[in-house]
């Protein structure tokens, strides 16, 4: 048995070595990889600035023109930049390139934060020109999501779009971030996960019932752009943080 033991032993030292020998532990890449985050910042808080108060827009890239949520994205970012707010997206197809669009029937700001992804082309053509604006890490390019808009309309996607629905959540649960009205939109779609965090998290005590209140769920793009325009008659239009 203590013969084991020892054989066991070296075995698990020579795979501890393996591991740390095979870890890249290169301290000039991390630095430099800190001046090109610095930039993207820098380059985003700059340009960003000027857009002025906006919505930020989320959604699948895979829903093209002539499905609902296409539509409705288009109509709900119309009537948000009839109002008087820019429109900002990921910059991409689908969902995104619709909110561009509603941006540019009304004449408002459109604004796209891209990112080169490998099955997407990033960059459609509703983009003003001087609000395009490119990244190479995601962080970065969440962190523009925040802070420089005063509504989230989150319709029906992916990993993408409940990464930064719930982060929202988080960040104003947590009161890291001013409240700003969250606008979910496609009530079929979203029906599941809402009953779930219903029947499970706030039974379960992982969320409080209160945090259910921090969204809306709505299908009418008139509705979802009154939720947001008349949040802002009492309170201050900021940037976030």
């Amino acid at each position: 048995m203590i013969e084991k033991n020892i054989i066991f032993q070296a075995y698990m030292e020579k795979k501890r070595k393996q591991i740390q020998s095979r870890y890249d532990t290169r301290f000039e890449k991390d630095v430099w990889s800190v001046f090109k985050v610095m930039g993207e910042f820098v380059d985003g808080y700059e340009r960003m600035s000027r857009v002025g108060p906006s919505v930020s827009f989320f959604g699948s890239a895979r829903l093209q023109k002539g499905t609902p949520y296409y539509q409705m994205a288009v109509e709900t970012a119309r009537h948000l930049a009839d109002t008087g707010f820019g429109i900002i997206t990921g910059g991409g197809p689908g969902i995104m390139e619709a909110g561009n669009r509603g941006a540019n029937l009304a004449d408002g700001t459109s604004v796209g934060l891209c990112i080169s992804l490998p099955h997407e082309d990033q960059g459609n053509s509703y983009i003003q020109k001087e609000y395009r604006i490119d990244f190479n890490y995601f962080f970065a390019r969440k962190v523009m999501f925040v802070k420089y808009a005063q509504g989230f309309v989150v319709l029906p996607g992916g990993l993408g779009t409940l990464d930064e629905f719930f982060e929202a959540m988080t960040l104003i649960q947590t009161k890291k971030i001013h409240q700003f009205p969250i606008v979910l939109m496609g009530k079929d779609y979203w029906a599941g996960l809402i009953d779930w965090m219903k029947e499970t998290m706030v039974q379960e005590k992982t969320i409080d019932s209160a945090d259910m209140e921090l969204f809306h769920l709505t299908d009418d793009p008139e509705e979802a752009t009154s939720i947001i325009f008349n949040f802002y008659e009492n309170n201050k239009l900021r940037p976030n943080f």
